[in-house]
This record gives C-alpha cells, structure tokens and sequence, in this order.
C-alpha cells in the first residue's frame, strides 16, 4: 500500500476532526488513517486509483466545506479570516441599529438581516452535513439555539450569541494559526538549496539533486543543506536548531557536519556523505512530522469522551423541556430557553484541541533543544519514569578510547603485522570501538582478502586470512586467564598482542546523575566490563546500581525482569547500534548522539542529538510539564461547562456565559497550551 497525506483546508473543528477520523477508519479501502488536528493534516494508506478524489468524496461526507490540499499547496487562512470578520462586522452594526434604534417595521428587516449574515455560513454548512451525512455538529446546534432565541423572544440575546460565538471562532483560529506557526518555526531547518560545485561553476541545487561525493561549498549566514566532512576550510556553526545549544561549534577539515546548522564564518567546502532523505535535518523533520500521529492515552480518552459529550447534553436539553414545566414553577419558552442554552455548551472543542495541541506544542519545544521524541506517547511516558538504565560505553563514558596503548605479547610478529591484523577486523565491525582502533594507527589496509568475517556479540570478532584464524576481543574469547579491559588478538592458537584502553567518563554525567537521583529515579548501568572497572565507574558517577560482566542479550533479559517487576515505566539509554534490542523493548528506549544513524532512530523512542546526557532531564520536565497543562486545561474546560450546565439548568445563567463555556474557554486553553513553547532549561 502507498501511504497519502492532505492537508485539510477549511477544517475548523477539533471535534469535526475526530468524527472525518472515525469516519474513514470504517472505509475498508484506506488503512491506518490518522487526522491531526494540531497539523490540520490527513493521513492514511490505500491501492486505490485516483485517490485525492476518492479522499476528498468521503470527507465531505462528514463535512462538506473541507477541501483537500498537497502538502505543498498553500492554505491562505488570512484571507478567509479577514472575509469572516468583515462579515462580523457587519453584522454587528446591524444589531446595533436593529436593537438600539426606533425605525419600527425596519428594526424587523434589520435585525432579520443581522442574522441571515452572521447566521448563514454556519446554517448552510449545517444543513449540508444534516441531509448529505444525516449528522449533527456545533454549527446546527448554534443555528437552532439562535433562531430558537429569535422566537422566544430573546431577539438581541440570539444575535449577540451569535456575534459572541463568530468573535470566538476567529479569536481561536489565530491562536490555533500563531500556535502552529510557533511550533513551525522552531523546526524552520529545511533547507532551500545547495551549491553544487561543478567542473567550471558553481550552481545553486535543490539538495534533493545532489548526490553522495558531490562538494558542496557553504558560504557566511547560510544553511548546511547536507551531512557531510569538510574538505576545505575552517568555521563556527550555529546548531541551536538541532541540539538546542546557543554557543557555536568551531569546525575544521576532516570534521564532519550536520544539516540544519548555520555556517557563521568563513566560506567551507564540504563532500557530501548522505542523501538528502538519509540526511540528518530530513530525518528530524520527519520525526517531528509525524510524532504527533501516535497518540498518547490521554488523548485516545479525550477522544472518546468528546464522542459522547455532545449526546449527553442534548439529551440533558431534550429533558429539560419536557421535565422542568411540569416538576418546576416555570413556563414552557423559559425551559426551551434554558434547554437552547444546553445545545450552545454542547460542542466539546475546548477539550478536543487542547489535549493534542499540547502534545504537538511538548513535542515541538522538545525538538528545539535537541531531543527528539517519536510519538504522543512517548512524551507522555517519560513524566512516569522512576528507573533508569545506562549502557555504559558511549553513554556514561564516551567511547573514544582516545589512550590505546599496543602491547606485544609474541616477539615472532612484527608490529606492522599486527596492527594489520588489528586494522583488517576492525575495519568490518560496527562497534564504536573499532573506529577509535582505526583512529588510533590511522592507517589503511586492504581487506580483499579476509574471509568468513563474523561479529561475536559482546565478546569480539573473527576472520580467516591466509589460512590462519584470527580472532579479536576479550580475554574470555581467546582463553586468556588474565580479566581486563583489553583487546586481545589470537592468531591460530597464538595469543600475539593486546590493546589497552582507557575510556574517559563524559562530562556532565555526575551532575545529571544526582539530578535524576534527587528527582527519586533509581539510576542503574549494564556493561560488559569486568567487576572492577564497572564498579569503580558507577562510584565515581553515584550511579546506584551496576550489573557487569554482560553479554548483549544478558542486557535484555536483566532489562527485560526490571521492566516486568516495575509497576512505572522503566527507561534504558545506549547508543543506539549495539543496544537496539534493549533500546526496542524498555518502555522508553533514549539513543544517546546518535542522531546519524539509522539504528538509533529505527530502535529508540526518543533519540538526544549531541551527547549532553542532561537532555535527559529536559525531556522528562518538558514531559511533566505537558502534563501539568494538560489538566489544566481538561480541569479548566470540564469545570466550567459543568458549572454554566447547572447554573443555566436552574436559572442563573443565560446563553452569554455558555457562549463563554463553548468558544471562550477553547480560546482561554489553546491559550493556556502556548506556555508549553516557552520551556526554559533549568
């Protein structure tokens, strides 16, 4: 199946936007679709033919003013927005004249006039969906209580309810439009061309054009359009779009350099190492794209509280006409006065957009410093942490290995001959510590002719080369007595050299450590180190717990019984190559630096850009402090319609207020959301 996305113009409902979701999940001829609301987007799989068509027939059917667009097309809301408010102001000035001034049979027309322009939008859109979909939604409700208002006599009641709700709905598009176009401009990264150097010019590209190899130069100001080393020169980069960090990077030849950062210098020449869609600025756009399309509990609730709220208070409406002019001391137009108070609360958009538009807002301030988190629900899941485990190579250390020390244990081999050894295994293995070997001679060997190469997990490597077998790794893999951290080499039945190694511990890692032990989360790391350099480390840290001495799947398992015996969620950070079976199955799995490779991306829920190990913290407070809104919001929003519901049921309040129920509280929360967009580090 080939997946789709639309934009939906004209989509001004948050609770439309669930009922066109569930309206196309019953379409047996399009899977997965997903409607976000926050994105104003659909989404969805399908072998049809001719598909926008087909797309665009089945949303109309639940609501017919919508039109889909590409995710190129612009969607001029502007303009709508100032058609809509012309029109609300001139319909106010009608009301004003039809209700404060004495023309007799002309105040009538006035005032019929007055709610054919404010009230003729929203009733046509009404009717539409009533005949062609037999549904009803907000605007039919708002229909019925004006002109019900209008024959109660509450004539300006009706109009101002009117008037009141249209000033509500543009009030709540611009701060849906402002909240979106904030969270766009934190991710504003994608690059709009590249300058491909060629035999005799250089020419501005589209970096999609360009092709692995290819040199590129970057002048003062601009966008590095593609990962890639640099060739020629030297800069300062500005990569606060990627990891949130304000003070620049310097960078020199050999270097390599990330998309989406900004050259601050001088002009640099870089050879491109990946495709644009393999690029790191593509895959973050890509991650925040589409991270909101998993949906976190809360929201699956919401959801299907919003599906009921509306029938519910119908109902209550239909019951208070019936009941309260025969239990209660009241006429029958009053009951239908306070019923027609009932359908104006009974939109649940307040609840409906504030609920995802907080998460697309946690999400996107996230991405801003540097943390990129995959889903809804993995935002979501991070408040609930209370255990940590860390991989420690690459992750509490840095796995450099930048002291390598080659000791010769068999004087029958020369040096050079063992460093090829060395080198021609290495050259094969994925393991960060083969590049720092590699780093470490700085030298190239042919490997042409090595044979039956193989990665033994957690132990080493082997290979065949001239008949002998060579293997490389722990003292455990080539039988040596002696326990350490070294790399031994065994030729046939030889063991020939070792290399030590020392790996220095990152910075900032105690300081984050007693963070996370002072917010009550258990720390705990996993390493294959023996017993004395695990435990040492973990001291030096105040990490609380250590498990040593561990095979990959050792990991697993270990995680594996920590996340069945934890009733919360338990976290576990690598980097992402080595540790994917255990970064896939903890409850949150965080790569740490490894925003460049695909494992870590595909494997972890949460990837950290660069390697500063105090995101950790930022995601999890970005994480609760969602969450904080989020009830505010729901409280906020539940609380008061529950309030003007029993304050109109017995007589105290009027259509203003639940005018203020409906479109002043989802303007009050979309407001509230913002807050989220303005996380500061601690």
């Amino acid at each position: 199946m080939t997946k789709y996305k639309y934009i939906l113009k004209d989509l001004d409902c948050a609770n439309c936007a669930r009922e066109i979701e569930e309206y196309l999940e019953k379409d047996k001829n399009l899977k997965n679709v997903i409607v976000n609301y926050s994105k104003l987007s659909l989404s969805f799989e399908t072998d049809l033919k001719d598909v926008k068509k087909y797309a665009s027939k089945k949303v109309n059917e639940v609501e017919p003013e919508v039109t889909l667009l590409e995710p190129e097309e612009e969607n001029d809301s502007k303009k709508e927005i100032i058609i809509d408010s012309i029109k609300l102001v001139v319909g106010i000035v009608l009301t004003l004249i039809g209700t404060l001034c004495d023309f007799g049979i002309i105040n009538k027309i006035i005032v019929i006039l007055a709610y054919i322009i404010l009230l003729y939008e929203i009733f046509i859109k009404a009717i539409k969906l009533l005949f062609k979909s037999f549904t009803i939604n907000e605007n039919l409700l708002i229909t019925i209580s004006c002109i019900g208002a209008y024959f109660t006599g509450n004539i300006a009641e009706g109009l101002m309810v009117i008037i009141l709700y249209q000033i509500g709905e543009i009030l709540e598009h611009l701060a849906v439009s402002n909240s979106r176009k904030s969270i766009a401009n934190l991710m504003d990264i994608k690059p709009v061309y590249a300058n491909l150097v060629l035999e005799n010019e250089i020419r501005s590209v589209n970096p999609t054009e360009v092709k692995i190899g290819d040199t590129i130069i970057i002048r003062k100001g601009e966008r590095i359009p593609l990962d890639g080393i640099i060739k020629k020169g030297e800069t300062s980069l500005d990569t606060s779009a990627l990891n949130g960090e304000s003070k620049p990077k310097y960078v020199k030849i050999k270097d390599e350099v990330l998309s989406g950062s900004i050259n601050l210098d001088d002009i640099i020449e870089v050879i491109v190492t990946t495709k644009y869609e393999d690029s790191t600025v593509s895959r973050i756009l890509d991650l925040v794209e589409n991270a909101t399309d998993r949906k976190a509990k809360t929201e699956n609730f919401v959801s299907h509280a919003a599906k009921i709220y509306t029938p519910i208070v119908i109902v209550l409406a239909i019951i208070v006409v019936i009941t309260f002019p025969t239990l209660l001391d009241i006429s029958f137009k009053e009951a239908v006065y306070r019923a027609l108070s009932f359908l104006v609360i009974s939109c649940p958009c307040a609840i409906a957009i504030s609920v995802p538009l907080s998460y697309f807002s946690g999400i996107g301030a996230a991405s801003k410093n540097g943390i990129l988190i995959k889903g809804s629900d993995y935002l979501d899941g991070l408040k609930d942490i209370n255990k940590i485990i860390f991989d420690k190579t690459g992750t509490i250390t840095t796995g450099k290995f930048d002291n390598i020390n080659l000791v010769i244990l068999n004087d029958s081999y020369k040096e050079k001959d063992i460093i090829n050894y060395y080198l021609k295994g290495e050259s094969f293995s994925t393991h960060p510590l083969a590049s720092s070997i590699q780093d470490k001679f700085n030298k190239k060997v042919k490997t042409d002719d090595v044979k039956n190469f193989k990665e033994l997990s957690g132990k080493g490597l082997s290979y065949e080369i001239d008949n002998k077998k060579i293997l490389i790794g722990s003292a455990s893999l080539v039988k040596y007595q002696c326990k350490d951290n070294s790399i031994y080499l065994k030729v046939d039945n030889d063991i020939i050299a070792k290399l030590e190694l020392s790996d220095s511990i990152k910075p900032g890692i105690k300081e984050t450590i007693n963070k996370l032990n002072k917010m009550n989360i258990e720390t705990m790391m996993f390493t294959g180190d023996e017993k004395s350099i695990a435990t040492s480390i973990a001291k030096e840290t105040n990490i609380k717990k250590v498990k040593y001495e561990l095979l990959p799947e050792d990991k697993y398992n270990l995680l594996e019984r920590e996340i069945k015996t934890n009733p919360n969620k338990t976290a576990f950070i690598g980097d992402g190559i080595n540790d994917a079976p255990s970064l896939a199955r903890a409850d949150i799995g965080i790569s740490m630096g490894s925003v460049g490779s695909a494992s870590a991306i595909e494997a972890s829920d949460v990837v950290i850009i660069n390697d500063d190990i105090n995101k950790i913290i930022d995601a999890i407070n970005i994480s609760k402090k969602t969450d904080k809104i989020i009830k505010e919001n729901l409280l906020f929003a539940i609380g008061v319609k529950i309030l003007v519901l029993t304050l109109t049921a017995i007589g105290i309040s009027s259509m203003w207020q639940a005018v203020f129920a409906d479109t002043g509280v989802t303007l009050l929360t979309i407001i509230n959301t913002t807050r989220i967009l303005k996380y500061k580090k601690r």
